[in-house]
């Protein structure tokens, strides 16, 4: 691919267990954010496909980063964290080396201490796009 999609930067957001996945793009929407990686030998599997730790990590990740995000802004609250309550994905198809993946998530709900989100995870190579996974998780506010 080489190319990144219009509208992606790198993340600024880094840890210990993402850093091997670098570089991870980052686009916001109205929804939430979206999360994008060029899949590389490094995310994947022993079949040679985006391994499911990955898939479901990313898809955590960006839900959480949405929500918090949206929380920040709806409570006027700049110290507005999350951690995650549950979260449950299903794997629809697989991504392969050189496919662009993202990560969409979308805000549901946001109460005052939980939050509600779901996620499509989507794969793009030669302009097509297939669904690889779904995601939903509800995050308590701290």
């Amino acid at each position: 691919m080489s190319t990144i999609p219009e509208g992606f930067t790198k993340s600024p957001r880094k840890s210990p267990l993402t850093d091997p996945w670098e570089p991870i793009y980052i686009k916001m929407a109205t929804e939430g954010g979206i999360l994008g990686i060029e899949v590389r030998e490094a995310h994947c599997n022993g079949r040679g496909f985006a391994h499911g730790g990955l898939i479901a990590s990313l898809s955590d990740n960006t839900m959480g980063m949405s929500l918090v995000l949206m929380a920040r802004e709806k409570f006027a609250n700049d110290k507005l964290s999350a951690v995650t309550l549950s979260m449950t994905t299903d794997y629809i198809d697989s991504a392969q080396i050189g496919d662009w993946l993202e990560f969409r998530a979308s805000v549901l709900k946001i109460g005052r201490s939980i939050g509600f989100t779901e996620m499509k995870v989507v794969a793009t190579k030669d302009g097509e796009e297939k669904l690889i996974a779904r995601a939903n998780a509800s995050f308590k506010l701290v």
